[in-house]
């Protein structure tokens, strides 16, 4: 691409800088992490001040576009992965019609007694044990996601099912259950020491919560699930029409 700007154009030089950056920041290898140029750099290239470029990068830079630390420079934001409300799928369905490799940190299956609003979702006695699956998932550099689900007996599970296969796939090929509804709630929650140690950040970091409750075609319970995701990392995007 050509890196300059009209300095005889009506359109401010910071605005300019600002186009320029974008178009710059697109490029794969800035995509890939390749350091952008310095400040220095491009006034000189571009014959301006330095606080004319300071201002561009500070506009990208509260867009969530470029990330600045000192010493090690400016680069490109990683893309966060973006999960759409009216697109329900399993997560790993989710995330293969997007084109995002998923990996699997941790699985792990336990038999417990529910708490109190599992039980009551489910509408099952408290001493009656229910199968728990905690799985920790991410992109191959690095987990987001820390899910904990609880299943209905009538669901009649094991604990011996692939349950590295897509969720809702195998619960249908393997129980004839389907998953058709699925009722959630979005908030926001500090990482104590479990999801710190799981999603590999400091305590106390902003985390997004999610409370999923689904249901089959007879709108029975199936699935209590909750969802701790890095901030950084996952967008949740509401999207309405009329």
């Amino acid at each position: 691409m050509k890196f300059n700007i009209d300095h005889k154009s009506p359109v401010p030089l910071h605005a300019q800088v600002e186009q320029l950056l974008r178009e710059l920041i697109e490029e794969e290898e800035y995509q890939n992490g390749k350091t952008l140029p310095s400040e220095v750099e491009i006034s000189k290239r571009l014959a301006i001040s330095r606080s004319t470029v300071r201002q561009a990068i500070k506009k990208l830079v509260f867009e969530g576009l470029l990330i600045r630390k000192k010493k090690a420079g400016t680069k490109v934001a990683p893309k966060p992965v973006s999960s759409r409300s009216n697109n329900w799928l399993s997560f790993s369905q989710e995330m293969k019609l997007r084109g995002i490799p998923i990996k699997n940190f941790e699985l792990h299956l336990s038999w417990v007694t529910p708490l109190e609003d599992v039980a009551d979702f489910f509408d099952i006695p408290q001493d009656k044990k229910i199968l728990k699956m905690e799985r920790v998932r991410g992109k191959p550099d690095e987990p987001f996601v820390y899910f904990i689900s609880y299943f209905h007996p009538r669901i009649g599970l094991s604990g011996d099912e692939d349950f590295k296969m897509p969720l809702y796939e195998m619960l249908e090929h393997k129980h004839s259950i389907i998953a058709s509804l699925s009722k959630e709630e979005i908030s926001a929650t500090a990482a104590n020491d479990i999801i710190s140690t799981k999603l590999e950040i400091k305590k106390g970091t902003p985390v997004l919560f999610r409370k999923r409750f689904v249901f089959d075609q007879g709108e029975r319970p199936i699935e209590y699930n909750l969802g701790y995701y890095k901030s950084d990392s996952f967008i949740y995007t509401v999207e309405s029409s009329r």
